[in-house]
C-alpha cells in the first residue's frame, strides 16, 4: 500500500501524518465541546490543550524512540521523523496527563473532573489514529487467510485487501482497536449522559479500565509490540491502567466525600 498521500519533491506528506493530524482536531473539539458543558474558561483550556497535545506528542515519539534505541542511535536523523509513523500512544498519554495536571494544579483546578472530560476526547482520537497505521501497513498482527478475514463480518472488504502485505494476509488488529475506541468513546458518552449517580473521576477510571482490558488483549496478537526483554510493554502498561482506573472507580462509589450528583455539582464550576 503506498503511504504517500503527496510528493512534493522537498517533502512528502503521508496518509500517516494526515490521519493523526485529524485524530489530534477531533480530540481537540470533542474536549472543547465537553469542556463547554462545565463553564471552563476558554483561555486557560485553549492554553492547556496547546501544551498538552505538544507535550503529548513529544511523549509519544520519545517512548517510541526509547524502547527502539538500537535503531534511533545508528539512525539519528529518523527521530524527529514522527510523520512516517513511530508515535506510542500509551507514551503520549502518560506525558500529556502528567502536563495537564501540573497546569490544572497550577491554577487550582479540579484534576479529576479535567481528566473525566479528557477521556472522551482521548478515546475518539485514539480510534482515528489507528487508520494511520493501517496505511503504514504497521500494528498488525499475526498471518492469517483471507477466508478467515471474510469470514468475520465486521470486517470490510478494503481493509481486508489492504491487509495483504507482501502476498501475506494479516490480522488487522488496528481495526478491532479502532472498534473498541470507537464502542468505548459511545459508552462513555451514553454514561455521561444518563448516569446520574456519576462522580467526579470516575469516568475517568472507566476510560482507564476500557482502554486498558481492550488494548491488553489487542496487544497480544500484534507481530510488532514494544519489548523489554520477553515482556510486552503496552500489556504491563494497560494492566496498570485497569488497576489505577477501577481503584478510582471503587474509591469513588463508596467516598462519601463527593455524594452530589456529577452533573448538578460540578455544572456551574468556578472559572479559572
Amino acid at each position: 500500500m503506498n503511504s504517500v498521500l503527496l510528493d512534493l519533491g522537498f517533502i512528502q506528506i503521508t496518509y500517516y501524518a494526515i490521519i493523526i493530524l485529524i485524530a489530534i482536531l477531533c480530540s481537540y473539539f470533542v474536549i472543547v465541546m465537553e469542556a463547554n458543558k462545565y463553564n471552563y474558561d476558554k483561555e486557560f483550556l485553549g492554553n492547556l490543550l496547546f501544551w498538552t497535545i505538544l507535550f503529548g506528542i513529544i511523549g509519544a515519539r520519545l517512548y517510541y524512540v526509547l524502547f527502539n534505541l538500537d535503531y534511533y542511535s545508528a539512525n539519528p536523523s529518523e527521530i524527529y521523523k514522527i510523520w512516517n509513523g513511530g508515535l506510542a500512544i500509551h507514551g503520549g498519554i502518560i506525558f500529556g496527563m502528567i502536563f495537564a495536571a501540573l497546569y490544572s494544579l497550577k491554577y487550582k483546578g479540579n484534576i479529576l473532573k479535567l481528566f473525566d472530560i479528557f477521556g472522551v476526547g482521548l478515546i475518539i482520537g485514539q480510534a482515528i489514529g489507528r487508520w494511520g497505521n493501517f496505511f503504514n501497513s504497521e500494528a498488525h498482527g499475526g498471518e492469517t487467510t483471507r477466508i478467515v478475514l471474510e469470514k468475520m463480518l465486521i470486517i470490510p472488504k478494503f481493509v481486508i485487501d489492504g491487509m495483504k502485505i507482501d502476498g501475506v494476509y494479516y490480522q488487522p488488529t488496528f481495526y478491532y482497536e479502532f472498534l473498541w475506541c470507537l464502542l468505548g468513546f459511545i459508552i462513555l458518552i451514553l454514561i455521561r449522559k444518563f448516569y446520574k449517580y456519576l462522580k467526579v473521576g470516575q469516568l475517568a477510571s472507566l476510560y482507564f479500565v476500557w482502554y486498558g482490558i481492550g488494548r491488553f488483549f489487542i496487544e497480544g496478537m500484534r507481530t510488532d509490540s514494544l519489548m523489554y526483554g520477553d515482556i510486552r510493554v503496552a500489556q504491563v502498561v494497560s494492566l496498570l491502567s485497569v488497576f489505577i482506573g477501577a481503584s478510582i472507580f471503587v474509591y469513588k462509589l463508596f467516598s462519601n466525600r463527593f455524594s452530589n450528583l456529577y452533573v448538578e455539582e460540578y455544572s456551574n464550576e468556578i472559572k479559572f
